[in-house]
């Protein structure tokens, strides 16, 4: 008697642990990049929300990495054990600076954003699904899409406040970035032309918008694509030594650059002002370039007069004014570890990550200051959808069709 074909188990939790990873994956790929454009704390808010469905997807389903070759791995490279240091230096300078209760709140939120990227991270699946990255270049795109609507026709329909045109700009930098994960992926699966589409609505968008912080990172990661499309190798460790020179040699640059300052010079003063500020801070306290003025000192310190008022607000001022040569030379040792690491990947993701790096740097070399924290959560973003991209590099081949016959045959 022929037996009745059984049918597969069904397991409500893989199901549901599914459900969520696709619902994480989407909200990190598609909603995020959206709903930055026009909301101040889209990122702030949605993406400890999707990392957190992730997180509880693996562990519903169990697909998570082991914990203890993670940090072993991590603890052996060298750019992981620099960054310790920064944070180190960060929580010691909490003795000296005049700001305990801001700078302690302001250290725990970027711990706790580091402990939740760390966490997302061991999240991810080790073989990322094509059907969650595609959803990638359709947010992306999607996003750009709508930055151009508004870039257009206005955006006092989408908005009911008129002092919120920082919202754009900081979804405009976060298109910057997760463009070129985007390419990545489209180029690892031979849709060249799908990514110079998506490359073309997101440099348009910039375009539109009246900030030009985005376009010049675009402009900067476009450069560092080309040059690692050709050579990669190379191309990172050039991106590298700009980089990582930059932060160490930070506080002459006021005075080797001062006419040209525009692209030194952050978005709360003209450029000559801001200049001139930046040098008086160097000359005035120079015993205090070694160990900085203390965590969250660049911040506070403009609204009690103890940070000039035109002082610039980007990661290059503040990060020597706060935590000195001694934070500066581990940020530039971290971060051109980093970047030297990323020049041996692939060929299809290398000059993709290596465009982000050079983007970031500029956007955080003229725009942003060292602790914000939605700056903070943009790279988060842009980190967890690298891994991703990088765990769906792999192939499955299948057999020809002639040894499947002859399997058949036999």
């Amino acid at each position: 008697m022929a037996r009745a074909p059984t049918s597969p188990t069904i397991d409500p939790a893989l199901d549901a642990a599914a459900l969520l990873r696709r619902v994480g994956f989407f909200g990190l790929f598609v909603v995020v990049p959206i709903a930055a454009q026009v909301a101040r704390r889209a990122a702030v808010i949605l993406v400890p929300i999707s990392v957190i469905l992730l997180i509880l997807a693996s562990a519903i389903d169990g697909k998570t990495w082991p914990i203890r070759p993670i940090v072993q791995r991590l603890v052996r490279s060298p750019a992981f054990l620099a960054g310790l240091l920064v944070l180190f230096w960060a929580a010691l300078s909490l003795i000296w600076t005049p700001f305990l209760g801001a700078a302690t709140e302001r250290l725990l939120n970027l711990a706790a954003t580091i402990l939740l990227t760390l966490a997302g991270y061991l999240a991810l699946p080790d073989r990322m699904r094509s059907a969650n990255l595609y959803l990638l270049p359709v947010g992306v795109t999607a996003a750009a899409l709508l930055a151009i609507v508004i870039g257009l026709f206005g955006d006092s329909l989408l908005r009911s406040t008129s002092d919120d045109e920082g919202a754009l700009n900081r979804g405009l930098i976060l298109l910057a970035l997760l463009v070129w994960p985007a390419i990545a992926w489209l180029r690892s699966r031979g849709r060249d032309g799908a990514a110079l589409v998506t490359l073309a609505l997101v440099v348009v968008a910039l375009l539109l918008a009246p900030n030009t912080i985005q376009l010049i990172a675009i402009v900067a990661g476009a450069v560092a694509f080309a040059l690692a499309s050709i050579r990669t190798q190379p191309a990172a460790r050039l991106v590298a030594l700009l980089a990582a020179g930059l932060l160490v040699a930070a506080p002459l640059l006021p005075f080797v650059a001062r006419p040209v300052g525009i692209a030194l010079a952050g978005p709360v003063a003209p450029p000559v002002l801001t200049i001139k500020a930046w040098q008086k801070v160097v000359t005035t306290e120079p015993v205090r370039l070694v160990t900085g003025h203390g965590f969250e000192t660049a911040r506070r310190g403009r609204a009690v007069g103890l940070v000039p008022a035109n002082a610039p607000t980007t990661v290059l001022f503040e990060l020597w004014y706060e935590l000195g040569l001694v934070g500066a030379l581990a940020a530039a040792f971290a971060l051109h570890a980093a970047i030297r690491r990323t020049g041996r990947q692939s060929v299809v993701i290398g000059p993709g990550a290596l465009a982000a790096y050079a983007a970031a740097f500029v956007v955080a070399g003229i725009g942003v200051g060292l602790t914000v924290m939605w700056w903070i959560t943009t790279l988060t973003v842009v980190v967890l959808v690298f891994i991703a991209v990088e765990r769906g590099q792999f192939r499955t081949r299948r057999p020809k069709a002639s040894l499947l016959k002859a399997a058949n045959d036999a």
